[in-house]
């Protein structure tokens, strides 16, 4: 199996949960600077020109969601449940695209990548949009999360690889995280699981 990256939040998923399955797979890194996610050849991949993409013998699977579940049931591995928790799984999992990482992908746009690609400054109208946005939704889960150690069941499933995706760049895109301490304490559990703290080939090499 191959699996195309670059160091960004949706990637770091596929290839934390890769790391985590221990997955036979060849890392790819797709260097979005270079617009290599443009080319011909990696359109072939995924007409989107995005990553993350797995591409498995004749199997071509794009976005973050799908690869960890293939991952997953390749594995035999719970991180997909097949009981009635795998309904709570999809559920956070629609949840975090619809409205957690939607707002956080905002701010770091925002707040970091708008800088870092030259696209001019903050647009201060949607940084305070996104963070009002943001703190509702965090709310929310930082209220799900009181006496909880994951967010479905007692277990570390893919819910919670999906729904911590930006927490790693919260400081870059200015997340107002100080005033979620349960969210603060579920995610730090997850930093101590190397999979997750270095997802990507060249940091977990460098560990």
């Amino acid at each position: 199996m191959k699996l195309y990256y670059f160091e960004t939040p949706n990637p770091r998923k596929a290839c934390a949960v890769a790391r985590y399955l221990e997955a036979p797979v060849e890392f790819v890194r797709v260097d979005l600077m270079k617009a290599e996610q443009r080319t011909e050849a990696f359109r072939a991949l995924n007409p989107n020109g995005k990553v993350p993409v797995l591409v498995d013998g004749d199997t071509v699977i794009w976005e973050a969601t799908a690869i960890m579940v293939h991952l997953a049931r390749k594995a035999g591995s719970d991180l997909w449940p097949e009981d009635a928790r795998q309904v709570e799984v999809v559920r956070w999992l629609a949840w975090d695209m619809s409205h957690f990482s939607r707002h956080a992908g905002s701010l770091l746009f925002e707040n970091h990548i708008r800088a870092l690609v030259g696209m001019g400054e903050t647009n201060g109208q949607a940084v305070a949009e996104a963070t009002g946005f943001f703190r509702q939704f965090a709310a929310v889960l930082d209220g799900h999360l009181k006496g909880r150690s994951h967010l479905v069941g007692d277990a570390l499933t893919l819910a919670d690889f999906a729904v911590a995706s930006f927490l790693p760049t919260a400081a870059e895109a200015k997340l107002p995280l100080a005033e979620f301490p349960e969210i603060r304490r579920w995610h730090a559990a997850l930093e101590s699981l190397p999979a997750w703290r270095n997802p990507f080939p060249a940091a977990a090499k460098a560990a």
